[in-house]
């Protein structure tokens, strides 16, 4: 069954948290539950973060589940072994919530995070680094399987998958229990053709996202060697259905109808609540992503 989420970056960003930080988070609730009417939303700093009952409870006074939420390997730097351990907090979360994915991305030498260090200038990985740790996520992945949680990997803008080659590079080192986080915007962005990395990766792809950018601001970040956070703040990510946005969603869930899929579909596009209002864009994302769904035979 398909279910619509959203991110509360769309409100009060986790990398930046001075962004949003006047909106209330009452009102993020409020608005993504019963003005918007998502099913669900993911993790967020707001949100309780060690207590997996509390959190329930407050997503489910609002109507909405909780989705997931991003966790950070560092794989790079410390053995599987060890992950196993860092993890166990956050898996048991996810387990008490009844998520059926873990959203992971390696972030011990990304630059996404910081404030003044150019997007391009990213770490890349060589092939056999890629194969080396490829491993170490299948191997992490096959434990989190075999207590009834996915592994989704999320390409990401400021990270060692990126581009739409390393997309193909880790997921030719990975497999068969880690699966893909596809996410459009974000590929859209790494240089990649989304409709085409989504047909290639189609098979092992577990959760969407829903991200579109508007392309005269992704290119002057490149342009100009902004930071991924001085990217948001420009203005480089919207919702679906934005007439600036350069995703063009439709062939994108024609595939995930053709695939069967049956997962979450989410709506994960930070932006400057001040200059961008959250209820009426995440309002436009929703309600063109289930019209999509229709026409296409999602839902």
């Amino acid at each position: 069954m398909i279910r619509f989420g959203t991110n509360p970056i769309a409100w009060a960003n986790d990398d930046d948290r001075s962004i949003g930080a006047h909106i209330p988070t009452e009102r993020i609730l409020d608005e993504a539950g019963r003005q918007i009417g998502f099913d669900g939303i993911e993790n967020g700093h707001r949100w309780p973060q060690d207590d997996p009952e509390a959190l329930r409870a407050l997503l489910a006074g609002h109507g909405l589940a909780f989705v997931s939420g991003w966790y950070s390997t560092n794989l790079l730097l410390r053995s599987v072994e060890e992950e196993i351990s860092a993890v166990q907090g956050h898996l048991a979360k996810l387990k008490h919530n009844g998520c059926r994915v873990l959203i992971v991305c390696e972030c011990s030498n990304t630059v996404h995070g910081s404030p003044d260090i150019p997007v391009n200038a990213r770490p890349r990985l060589t092939l056999p680094e890629m194969q080396s740790f490829g491993a170490k996520v299948e191997a992490l992945a096959a434990y989190l399987a075999s207590e009834g949680v996915t592994l989704v990997y999320h390409h990401h803008m400021g990270t060692v998958v990126e581009s739409p080659e390393d997309i193909d590079a880790f997921m030719a080192a990975t497999g068969p229990h880690a699966h893909l986080l596809f996410d459009a915007g974000h590929c859209a962005f790494g240089g990649g053709d989304p409709q085409a990395v989504l047909a290639r990766h189609l098979g092992r792809v577990a959760h969407f996202h829903a991200k579109n950018i508007r392309r005269p601001v992704c290119d002057r970040v490149r342009r100009e060697g902004m930071s991924f956070l001085q990217a948001v703040r420009a203005g480089a990510f919207t919702v679906p259905g934005d007439q600036e946005g350069a995703v063009d969603f439709a062939p994108l869930l024609h595939l995930l109808a053709q695939k069967g899929y049956d997962g979450w579909i989410v709506i994960e596009a930070e932006q400057d609540p001040r200059l961008r209002n959250p209820l009426l864009y995440q309002t436009l994302g929703l309600a063109t992503l289930k019209r999509l769904a229709q026409e296409t035979g999602l839902i």
